[in-house]
């Protein structure tokens, strides 16, 4: 069973890149394309809409033909914020949107089937929120938010300073989705130089 309404997909790009010496990861290349090409093109087909959360000049990604939305809190207070502004956005913009599906820019190898087995995921165990797991660990920004839990999450960023997507989920009933990494783990992401190498390694592998 899927969830009820319609599901925008909110590609995370907003972070300031420091691990990789600065400026847009995303736009690092990866077999000559972006990353950030790669997940839209993993992400558009599993989604009834898609935003992209990004600051500073929105200019530098006109060419993806993406709406780009920028932090609605300030002082870059990581993805928790770009969550909100993906809750905020639809709420306003896509009423028959009930859901956000959360995707990091870092992420090539990101898997076809996300939304929908986070889908099955929160309805079979009847979840309040439901996020990505592989190896044993959580990848809490591949994960499905209602938008009802904006005004939730704008009180407990903007009143109660947190900032660990974990802090806040620990609140809900938070149930999992669970990827195997054989022979990869979907949810690599690309952090440093030397994760982009790993990355090329694994691409080439793959073709």
């Amino acid at each position: 069973m899927q969830v009820e309404g319609r599901v925008c997909g909110l590609l995370l790009a907003g972070g300031q890149s420091r691990r990789m010496g600065g400026g847009d990861k995303c736009l690092q290349k990866l077999g000559g394309k972006s990353l950030l090409a790669r997940v839209i093109k993993c992400a558009r087909p599993q989604v009834d809409h898609i935003i992209l959360n990004a600051n500073g000049d929105v200019g530098r990604f006109d060419s993806y033909g993406l709406k780009v939305v920028k932090d609605v809190v300030d002082g870059f207070a990581g993805p928790l914020a770009g969550i909100l502004t993906g809750l905020e956005w639809v709420r306003e913009n896509q009423p028959e949107c009930h859901w956000v599906a959360s995707f990091a820019c870092d992420a090539p190898f990101v898997p076809g089937d996300l939304v929908s087995r986070l889908s099955e995921a929160i309805v079979e165990k009847k979840g309040t929120l439901v996020c990505a797991s592989s190896n044993g660990q959580d990848q809490p920004v591949f994960g499905l938010w209602p938008v009802a839990l904006a005004e939730d999450l704008r009180c407990a960023l903007v009143k109660e300073g947190i900032r660990k997507v974990d802090t806040w989920t620990g609140r809900y009933h938070l149930v999992r989705a669970n990827w195997s990494t054989d022979p990869i783990d979907p949810f690599l992401n690309v952090n440093r130089p030397s994760d982009l190498i790993e990355a090329e390694k694994v691409l080439r592998a793959a073709t």
